[in-house]
């Protein structure tokens, strides 16, 4: 034991002093300015290899939707690869035009179909042949997946966006010497962006939400699952939105949202590599001074209410038995975040953690298990939560019984001092890791500086966990393990064709 512990408390240290050498190298290297505008950005000097990463952190997800637009968030990510009004076009004022025209038959035809009263179904079809012509007639205009292809010529590599509750976020990278197209492509997406290839996309994020929820049954489950966690706050909506919404929503809506939260005071761009920031900032400024500065937008009023009681969410379904439930917690800002990701290391990591070693390796009734923070998102109070998939012969509420079991642990006894030294470890390990490449390290300065208002809280919370407690960890898990503040959802499996 004192072996263990000795070996432990090596770890710690030199994570810890790593941790502190690695900030204090990264101010060296790192500068930060806010331009006239109100666009943040990020530029940290790694001069290993003549290449550069960057991510564009736009602070809006799906938590920013409401009823109607559901699924936007995601859509606009789509619509952020087809070009602006110089790149992506064969004729930018014909194409202009045969846009305005696709909205107004789309918006006549849209009127018509969800009339809830004296229905015209031949106008209907007349309008729909009217929109789906407009839309052939502006794809005539356009030239195809341009955006992409320049940053491939360029020898771009690694692009993708995706999009959270929290946040929508866009990377690639690319040789050095493409920094300055670099710039211009990334301002120029988000200058005027285009929306051609709506409808298109559309379809495709409607197809994305068939694989994704509806024909997966935990994908299924995860949908009611969060429904019901949330009543008030839109960590409850779907962040592929709801069906409805997806056979609705516009170009013109999409606008309208893009016109609101994808303004310079709401974004922010990390930049890694071998870049100099003497030569970087006048091309930032003059192709990312070009953003036109609009007013930041409201944060989020609307706050989840306590839960006063449990809630249970069962699906009967002919597939492999699942149990998940989740607890409501406070927002990463909270001073417990880093003891809620300790408590995570601790119940999940690998083959030694708790659950892990209980209801798989011991007890063989989980084929997989864990707890984890952050769901659905974290700008907000959000969900701590446990899951577990069954082992044949075995089910859900073996592994709710299971689980508790490790939950009352938590509340009762003391963590070992070698377990938590072990688990800090870790934690800050994990966090050292996401560091290694320059995407890597561009997508955490981004987020941070995003969420937490500070890139240098990504090392502060490494000082953070390694100050918790066993103490600490009792307190937590009694204050948020509560019958009444958890939401329960389970697939209990039935015969193909049984009733659900």
């Amino acid at each position: 034991m004192k072996r263990v512990m000795l070996l432990a408390s090596l770890l710690v240290l030199v994570v810890t002093s790593a941790a502190a050498q690695d900030l204090a190298s990264f101010e060296k290297r790192t500068s930060m300015r806010k331009l006239d505008n109100g666009l943040t950005v990020i530029i940290t000097e790694r001069r290993d290899a003549p290449v550069f990463s960057y991510a564009t952190f736009v602070n809006t997800g799906s938590a920013q939707e409401v009823p109607g637009i559901t699924g936007l968030a995601h859509m606009f990510e789509h619509m952020a690869f087809k070009g602006s009004d110089r790149i992506g076009s064969k004729d930018w004022p014909a194409e202009q035009k045969a846009l305005a025209k696709v909205e107004e038959a789309y918006a006549a035809y849209d009127r018509a179909n969800r009339a809830a009263t004296n229905r015209d179904e031949e106008e209907v079809k007349r309008l729909d042949k009217a929109w789906k012509d407009a839309i052939a007639e502006a794809d005539n205009l356009m030239e195809n997946d341009q955006f992409s292809e320049i940053v491939d010529r360029a020898g771009g590599v690694g692009m993708n966006a995706y999009t959270s509750s929290d946040v929508t976020a866009y990377f690639f990278s690319l040789p050095s010497n493409r920094f300055e197209l670099w710039a211009y492509m990334e301002s120029e997406r988000f200058r005027q962006p285009v929306f051609r290839q709506f409808y298109k996309e559309r379809d495709v994020v409607m197809e994305e939400r068939r694989m994704r929820t509806e024909s997966s049954p935990v994908g299924r489950l995860v949908e009611e699952f969060l429904a019901t966690a949330f009543t008030a706050h839109p960590y409850g909506f779907p962040g592929v939105g709801w069906p409805s919404d997806l056979h609705s929503f516009s170009a013109t809506d999409a606008a309208e949202f893009a016109k609101k939260y994808y303004v310079p005071s709401n974004m922010v761009i990390a930049i890694v590599g071998d870049v100099s920031p003497a030569e970087a900032w006048p091309v930032i400024d003059k192709y990312f001074g070009r953003l036109p500065k609009a007013p930041q937008p409201d944060t989020l009023r609307t706050v989840e209410p306590e839960q006063k009681a449990e809630r249970l969410v069962i699906l009967r379904d002919p597939a492999q038995p699942v149990y998940l439930e989740g607890y409501h917690r406070p927002s990463s800002l909270h001073p417990d975040n880093a003891t809620y990701d300790v408590i995570s290391m601790l119940m999940s990591s690998g083959r030694t953690s708790r659950l892990y070693k209980s209801l798989v390796r011991d007890k063989k009734i989980a084929a997989n298990s864990a707890g984890f923070n952050g769901f659905p998102g974290e700008k907000y109070p959000n969900l701590f939560t446990f899951f577990g998939f069954t082992t044949p012969g075995h089910t859900p509420d073996e592994l709710a019984a299971g689980i508790a079991e490790e939950i009352e642990r938590l509340k009762t006894e003391d963590v070992p001092e070698a377990e938590l030294q072990s688990v800090k470890t870790r934690v800050k390990a994990g966090l050292l890791r996401q560091l290694a490449s320059n995407s890597g390290l561009a997508e955490n300065l981004a987020n941070y500086q995003t969420l937490r208002g500070d890139w240098r809280e990504l090392f502060r919370e490494v000082e953070r966990i390694d100050k918790v407690t066993a103490a600490d960890i009792k307190r937590v898990a009694n204050t948020t393990f509560k019958p009444s503040n958890r939401t329960v959802g389970k697939i209990e499996s039935t015969p193909k064709g049984a009733a659900k």
